[in-house]
């Protein structure tokens, strides 16, 4: 792991996550027998409606969890609260482990984490607001973790996270 790179904000939610993306992600999964199933914080929700938005997401989109509190992380996902009390919500080990804990909870093969700070509070100097961890994991074991810093007011960070995520995603499945 590098250190964290800064994104610009984008524009609007359409530029965050053009339909292609998701399209070509699900084509991606269903073409490798895989099905998606997603853990979100910060972006509440919004990668697991950008797939569903497709038509036949059913046919590779498993389920996906809403882990806002670090109560639902650890009642939903099995994240250890002396992992988040050690290291923070907004950290590589908590986005590992709900990527990690989503996988275990579902019937799903491919999952994505997100964990971060939007904003416009919660940031602090180590972890400013944008700061944003991604988890990816396979039931076969490959697990690939990344940070980076958005730009932008809470409405940017959270779409950006979830073009990021959508496209590192389809990045990671389409290598295999």
């Amino acid at each position: 792991m590098g250190p964290a790179r800064t994104a610009p904000p984008s524009t609007s939610q359409a530029a965050a996550w053009p339909d292609a993306v998701p399209t070509q992600l699900g084509l991606a999964l269903a073409a490798r027998g895989l099905k998606l199933v997603t853990a979100e914080s910060c972006t509440g929700g919004l990668i697991a409606g950008a797939c569903t938005s497709v038509a036949g997401s059913s046919d590779w989109f498993e389920r996906g969890f809403v882990t806002y509190s670090n109560a639902a992380k650890t009642e939903l996902l099995g994240v250890p609260g002396e992992l988040i009390e050690r290291h923070g919500a907004v950290s590589r080990e908590v986005a590992l482990a709900m990527a990690m804990g989503a996988l275990q909870h579902s019937r799903g093969q491919f999952a994505i984490s997100v964990t971060g700070i939007a904003g416009p509070g919660g940031g602090s100097e180590a972890k400013p607001v944008g700061t944003v961890w991604f988890g990816f994991a396979r039931t076969a074991g490959q697990v690939h973790t990344e940070c980076v810093r958005f730009k932008g007011d809470r409405s940017q960070v959270r779409s950006s996270s979830v073009a990021h995520a959508m496209t590192r995603a389809l990045a990671i499945v389409s290598a295999d």
